[in-house]
């Protein structure tokens, strides 16, 4: 798929094919929700995103943040003129998942010309918060790398 023509409006089947891999596939990452200024996701807990311990790793929290917060971003820019890169993700663990899912909503918090900054709460399957996370990601002119 080609990044440039991602839009509010491509459908999620779309965007979940495109970003089955890499990371997001292999955390096992699905998208499930797109409104303008909101992504929702989620993550079923699996071998390759928990701790040893069979509890979800922190980092994949994380990561799960990032990918959601970066993809609101990515459908609030013209990818053609612009890149949008993570600058910084900073979170705060409150639970832990055992099982099932980890269900994420990302909201944009601040819509400028050069950063968006998205809160990121990421839910058990009851509803319980076991992170919250912020992520800052820069806007900036698309050179022409590939």
């Amino acid at each position: 798929m080609d990044y440039s023509l991602l839009n509010i409006n491509t459908p999620l089947e779309l965007i979940n094919q495109a970003t089955q891999t890499g990371l997001i596939g292999s955390l096992g990452i699905e998208i499930t929700k797109i409104d303008d200024g909101t992504v929702e996701g989620s993550m079923e807990l699996s071998k390759k995103n928990c701790r040893p311990d069979g509890i979800l790793h922190g980092g994949s929290n994380l990561a799960l943040a990032e990918s959601l917060a970066g993809l609101g971003s990515m459908l609030m820019v013209d990818l053609n003129e612009f890149d949008v890169l993570g600058i910084q993700v900073n979170g705060s663990h409150t639970g832990v998942l055992k099982s099932g899912k980890a269900w994420a909503v990302a909201k944009i918090l601040h819509r400028g010309n050069q950063t968006h900054i998205w809160n990121v709460d990421v839910r058990n399957e009851e509803g319980r918060l076991i992170s919250t996370i912020r992520v800052t990601n820069m806007i900036v002119k698309r050179n022409d790398r590939n």
